[in-house]
């Protein structure tokens, strides 16, 4: 709005000064031909200078029959002027006599020549066309700036009604020079933003249906299956078998339930993170110590310095590390190995493992929601939110998160700004 002011300001002023300017030039060099109209005053004072003084007033009497242009020779002492005007026998002096009238005076020797009150409105018609003139020409001026910004706006509310008809794909595009340009930016980004939220929910709406619905058919097929298993003859082992598969089903309900709170929780709750300074160091080797315990191969710890620290919400960085540990252990064969390192302005962690890799049609899609990788040892496992926390995370933290795999290993890298 800033830039759009400016525009207008400085549209209309340099309007304002250079249609003034040449209106003026064109008036003086067209209308106000001052030495013409006083030719004839300067004239006929010339001639009565070269006649006696009885003889002056006879020879304005016989030529003054002019109502509208009365002539009198009078003594200079009769005529009172301002400091600043002189007369003189060369140049006409004028004088206001009332709004619509003036006085003309001329030295003729010791006496002067007056002509008037004269009606000096006799450019009126002109003005007025002159007059009309110049604000036509604002008029134009304004519309060079209106037209375009009006072309504009159009297209702006054409695009918000489309919006609002759910076609979510609607962008605006208009030119670089265009005053609306920022609004027109802001729109786009509000738009992308929507979209993807409509997109993630139509995602969670197909996950939690299709996720879900496993789980649940085989809890129903259990409960049908309960009078079976608890009958007097029935066997305990199978009894408690059976329960046990009934608890993993809800398990994996709870898990992707988590899953998904957890991913929309970073979409919703954008503001308020409080960063503090993190030792990196010391933040992975308590994730690799708590997850260790739950898998056989071991995780090879190698950290560059002692002590490297970032600014970032410390739960969130060690969930990001918790995703990528666990696919680790996933998919690796038989070494998983963690590496701290700076490089310029950066701070690094990349996760290792020896596993079969990810096809390279996959590494473009990984992160995001609910995309599932086609390898074997995934087996359609998981449920597609892991790495897209990760990537969410890692936008919050104005880092990146990158993945390089090929057969026999896979690295993912997270990456931040030194504090």
């Amino acid at each position: 709005m800033k830039r759009l002011f400016l525009s207008l300001y400085l549209l209309l002023s340099v309007g304002f000064l250079t249609i003034g300017w040449a209106l003026d030039n064109l008036w003086q060099s067209n209308v106000e031909e001052k030495g013409v109209i006083d030719a004839p005053l300067v004239a006929l004072a010339q001639m009565l200078a070269n006649l006696p003084l009885e003889e002056r007033q006879p020879l304005l009497d016989s030529i003054n029959n002019n109502p509208e242009f009365p002539l009198a020779i009078l003594d200079a002492d009769q005529i009172v002027l301002s400091n600043e005007q002189t007369i003189q026998a060369d140049a006409v002096i004028t004088t206001p006599y009332d709004l619509h009238s003036e006085l003309q005076f001329i030295a003729v020797g010791e006496q002067v020549l007056m002509a008037g009150p004269i009606r000096f409105d006799s450019d009126a018609g002109l003005r007025g066309i002159f007059n009309l003139f110049f604000y036509l020409s604002l008029a134009l001026v304004a519309l060079i700036w209106v037209w375009p910004l009006s072309k504009d706006l159009k297209t702006l509310r054409h695009a918000t009604k489309a919006f609002g008809q759910a076609k979510w794909n609607t962008r605006i595009k208009l030119a670089k020079q265009s005053q609306v340009l920022p609004l027109a930016t802001t729109f786009n980004d509000m738009a992308a933003h929507i979209s993807a939220l409509i997109e993630n929910q139509k995602h969670l709406s197909n996950a939690v249906s299709h996720e879900i619905r496993t789980p649940l058919a085989r809890l129903k097929f259990a409960l049908a299956l309960i009078p079976q298993y608890c009958l007097p003859d029935s066997s305990e082992q199978r009894r408690s078998q059976f329960i046990d598969e009934m608890l993993l089903d809800i398990k994996e309900m709870e898990n992707l339930l988590h899953e998904l709170l957890t991913y929309a929780s970073l979409e919703t709750q954008r503001e308020g993170l409080q960063f503090e300074r993190c030792d990196i160091n010391s933040l992975v080797q308590q994730t690799i110590k708590r997850l260790q315990a739950h898998h056989p191969i071991t995780i090879e710890l190698k950290a560059q310095q002692p002590l490297i620290e970032i600014m970032a919400e410390p739960s969130l960085i060690e969930r990001a590390l918790q995703n990528l540990i666990t696919n680790a252990q996933r998919f690796a064969a038989s070494r998983i190995t963690v590496a701290i390192s700076t490089q310029d302005e950066e701070v690094l962690i990349s996760v290792t493992d020896d596993g079969e890799g990810i096809l390279p049609q996959d590494q473009e899609k990984i992160f995001e929601p609910y995309y599932r990788s086609a390898t074997s040892a995934n087996g359609n496992k998981g449920h597609g939110l892991g790495l897209a926390i990760i990537k969410r995370i890692m936008d919050r933290h104005q880092g990146e998160v990158s993945v390089a795999s090929q057969p026999g290993k896979t690295q993912f890298t997270l990456t931040w700004h030194k504090p």
